[in-house]
């Protein structure tokens, strides 16, 4: 599949979107997470630092699978340096656990950033990927045990905040949405960076300044900048407005 950069126009300033990059394909926003590998002991230890997103979810899909394979025990998930995380990938992972445990192994979460953390509890999904209790502990293990029943008794002695609870069930629901329009934003971003020969970021600027000036939602606006793609060109006035988005942004970058 070719690709978005090559063919694009420097300078060009033709308001007919996507007439030449039929074949183009989204642009990654931004650099790929890196993913490191090490063995401990019978288990595999994956330790990921960047974002994990739909664009790297085939990539950290493969890279699991091959530890998991590699594993005796199962694998370890170093996730303090993720810095962002969205369903997809979170997909993964319970993909991940679902195989391990078709395996006779498991998937632990040895260390979590907020991101994670987050999505995690907001899903309910936390508990998949804690480290196993022994069913005979021995003297430390019932202590840990009976400390951490306390801890679980203080918690429910707190009355939960229901404010703060509706704002999880709204984080939730936006989140889903984001899912299901990211990728028509991401590749009419593409669009505009092949068309144009605009950076990631000015991409972004051109679609929101059109949406804005045509009182279009940006999904919609996107929709239709990818249909022009396969031959349904956008109205005159969306092609009048991303024209003169792409030109007030290439004016801001030429004079910063």
């Amino acid at each position: 599949m070719s690709d978005p950069a090559r063919g694009a126009k420097a300078g060009g300033g033709d308001a007919s979107i996507g007439a030449e990059v039929s074949g183009a394909r989204p642009v990654r926003p931004g650099p790929a997470p890196r993913i490191g590998v090490r063995p401990d002991g019978d288990r595999v230890v994956v330790a990921i630092r960047g974002e994990l997103d739909l664009d790297s979810a085939d990539r950290l899909a493969q890279a699991l699978r091959a530890a998991l394979g590699a594993s005796v025990g199962g694998v370890d998930l170093e996730l303090g340096g993720v810095e962002f995380c969205d369903c997809s990938a979170l997909n993964v992972l319970i993909a991940l656990h679902e195989q391990s445990l078709k395996q006779g192994k498991t998937v632990v979460l040895r260390t979590v950033g907020p991101a994670v953390e987050r999505l995690l509890t907001l899903t309910g999904t936390r508990m998949l990927f804690d480290a196993p209790r022994s069913h005979a502990p021995g003297p430390d293990g019932a202590r840990r045990a009976r400390e951490g029943e306390a801890d679980r008794g203080d918690a429910r002695a707190e009355a939960p905040d229901h404010s703060a609870l509706e704002d999880l069930r709204i984080e939730v629901v936006q989140l889903r949405r984001a899912m299901q329009t990211r990728p028509v934003i991401d590749l009419a971003r593409g669009i505009l960076m092949a068309s144009f020969g605009l950076s990631v970021e000015e991409a972004w600027r051109v679609l929101v300044l059109a949406s804005q000036n045509t009182n279009t939602k940006l999904y919609h606006l996107a929709r239709d900048l990818v249909a022009a793609v396969v031959g349904e060109p956008p109205v005159d006035a969306v092609q009048e407005q991303v024209a003169a988005a792409v030109a007030k942004v290439r004016s801001e970058a030429a004079s910063a």
